[in-house]
């Protein structure tokens, strides 16, 4: 049974947080609490405290639509107006530059600018976002937006950890401790793409907002609890797309995560990627993820002969009557399958230590009987033996599961494991006997999935784990959580390499459909700009490179973040869905990307674009900061 959906938070955070985290839920690692995070983080925090920047909200500063092209406005000053006189989509020329050295003005009007400069505190504004796709793909799946709202609505400091800031925050004012001890997420909002959704670089799965000092105690668990997320979620996602629609894929990978939290983590988005399975229990419990397995190589080798066996008695499934010697009934079967015409009589004797395993396997678990068949012949043993079973469970009305394979040639022996069960249909007139489940294992990933499509095979399960689990190709996503607003004065982070250039102030993002249903493009736009319409014409720019443009007229148009913690504000919020509804949200987002965007090999860019106003402010906004080098 899937796990209930959770609700969000109430239309207004700043009532009782108790009542809101009781609505929420707690996160799912109790580690996840106010302490997990950075040390500089809490002296950040205490050296806004001691500026007096910490704690109450800037006024509220109202976005303004942007004024057309050359024109200035009539209270800027004429150094000021270089950038409202900006030809739309095109750079300010160096000498008006030149005569306007605080462009972080530009984008306010005087009175707003008067508000923040009589104002102490500071309201921050971050996008926390990712600047390359993982594992040489183009596309990510952005997860982990459930276990941050949680984290939000539980943020507290208690006695204890205040006391433990004390003892290594020596020199810092017992004040600041008094004020930790009254810190929650009140003060804070957050909009986010939904989770489940793909994602591409650049783009901001989440804007925080708030004062600093909170804010800044954000970042490190934020970031946290979205990495690995969204990377396991995406490499789930992979394996999903190379297995194809038609395969079970199973999450084995408890034994090799990194630790319980990995684990439990990792299936949890394994699942949400496009996994139908867990042998995870406590995951199961806690997410209602379906659990699947059977035994292990150990369970085979732990029986000697069939006389172990002490209680052979099997009731059929209807119940009608009671088989008194089961074994004695999978022996005959044994005898039966040798000797058959279709089969050859290639099949001599089989391990009996193995055959012994299997009948008392079906014995405990009659109608979900799956034999793991490579503990010592897949062919002349494993097969057979599995076989014999399966028709002695089928004279009494179950129907066995399948096999699994573990080692060795897995395109070969499932093919031929595939005849043998076609021979036996045909043979003992069992109709669907053929179609039994053929599950492979043994350190799959997505080459080895892609291998075995391309050499053909009749796998029709894979159960998947270190590599999967492990994200072995690609250790961390990278999320960032960067500063683009400070009481609306836009900033940007500069760098001599381009990726880590930050795109500054407050934005809007959309993603821009064509007439096939493909999505196009994401565009970034700022707060201010009208929201692009369905049927006009709108000119995306690449952040960064001048030649890169093009004219889009999107058939449909999302906005992609929405309100997930409304602080102060009454604004209608977004729910967090169940993680079933999660899980087709991610399904039915790959589905609509163009398949050279998805492909493994050489997959084409997903283009991230900001409009041409956004694109004027950036390039201003980068030449104001960065310094002018002289030459002597």
């Amino acid at each position: 049974m899937a796990a209930p959906a959770t609700s969000g938070p109430p239309a207004s955070a700043n009532g009782s947080l108790a009542g809101v985290a009781a609505a929420v839920g707690a996160p799912t690692n109790p580690m996840a609490t106010a302490m997990l995070t950075d040390q500089y983080q809490f002296s950040m925090a205490y050296a806004y405290w001691k500026a007096g920047k910490h704690a109450d909200r800037a006024v509220t500063l109202k976005a303004h639509e942007p004024r057309k092209a050359g024109t200035t406005h009539p209270q800027l000053p004429g150094r000021l107006a270089c950038f409202c006189s900006a030809p739309t989509g095109g750079i300010l020329a160096v000498s008006q530059l030149w005569r306007a050295p605080d462009l972080t003005h530009h984008c306010m009007d005087p009175p707003l600018i008067s508000n923040i400069s009589s104002s102490r505190h500071l309201q921050l504004m971050f996008d926390l976002y990712f600047r390359k796709n993982p594992f040489g793909g183009e596309f990510t799946v952005f997860a982990g937006l459930e276990e941050c709202i949680k984290f939000m609505a539980n943020f507290k400091f208690t006695e204890h950890d205040i006391s433990f800031l004390q003892s290594v925050m020596p020199t810092c004012a017992g004040a600041f401790f008094d004020y930790l001890g009254e810190v929650d997420c009140s003060d804070v909002e957050v909009y986010s793409i939904p989770e489940g959704s793909v994602v591409f670089p650049k783009v901001p799965l989440m804007r925080v907002e708030g004062p600093v000092a909170v804010v800044q105690l954000l970042e490190t668990p934020f970031v946290n609890l979205i990495n690995y997320a969204s990377l396991v979620t995406t490499n789930a996602a992979r394996h999903r797309h190379v297995a194809g629609k038609s395969k079970v894929l199973l999450e084995f990978g408890l034994r090799r995560a990194q630790g319980p939290d990995g684990a439990i983590s990792a299936s949890k988005y394994c699942f949400m990627g496009g996994f139908d399975a867990t042998s995870n229990v406590l995951a199961g419990n806690l997410f209602g993820i379906p659990l699947r397995g059977t035994h292990s190589h150990a369970f085979v080798s732990s029986y000697m002969s069939l006389d172990e066996i002490p209680n052979k008695a099997l009731r059929n499934k209807d119940g009608s009557r009671v088989c008194e010697d089961f074994v004695s009934l999978v022996q005959e079967w044994l005898q039966k399958f040798q000797a058959a015409d279709s089969l050859g009589g290639v099949f001599g004797d089989t391990n009996k230590s193995e055959l012994a395993a299997f009948a008392s396997y079906a014995l405990a678990f009659p109608s979900n009987f799956l034999a793991l068949v490579d503990t010592y012949d897949v062919i002349r043993s494993g097969i057979p033996n599995f076989c014999a079973v399966a028709l002695a469970l089928h004279d009494l009305g179950y129907k066995a599961s399948g096999i699994r394979l573990d080692s060795g040639d897995l395109a070969y022996l499932s093919i031929e494991a595939r005849k043998v069960f076609r021979a036996v249909e045909k043979e003992f007139n069992l109709p669907g006997f053929a179609k039994m489940v053929i599950t492979a294992s043994n350190d799959l990933n997505e080459e080895t999935i892609d291998a075995l499509n391309k050499q053909g095979h009749e796998v029709d399960a894979f159960g998947i784990g270190t590599y999967l689990v492990t994200c072995y190709s690609q250790a961390a996503l990278g999320c960032v959580f960067k500063l683009v607003e400070i009481n609306n004065r836009p900033r940007i982070k500069l760098s001599e390499d381009v990726a880590k250039v930050s795109i500054p102030c407050k934005k809007r993002c959309f993603r821009l459909y064509g007439k096939e249903g493909y999505p196009l493009v994401d565009i970034m736009i700022r707060e201010s700009e009208p929201s692009p319409k369905a049927g006009e014409r709108i000119l995306c720019r690449h952040p960064f490179i001048e030649s890169k443009r093009a004219y889009v007229v999107p058939q449909h148009v999302e906005e992609l973040l929405q309100y997930y913690w409304p602080g102060t504000s009454d604004k209608p919020r977004a729910e967090l869905p169940s993680l079933e509804k999660i899980r087709s949200r991610c399904m039915q987002q790959l589905e609509k990307l163009r398949p050279d965007h998805i492909r493994r090999l050489n997959p084409t860019p997903y283009k991230v674009s900001v409009s041409a106003k956004l694109y004027d402010f950036i390039h201003c906004l980068w030449l104001n900061e960065a310094p002018v080098g002289e030459l002597q």
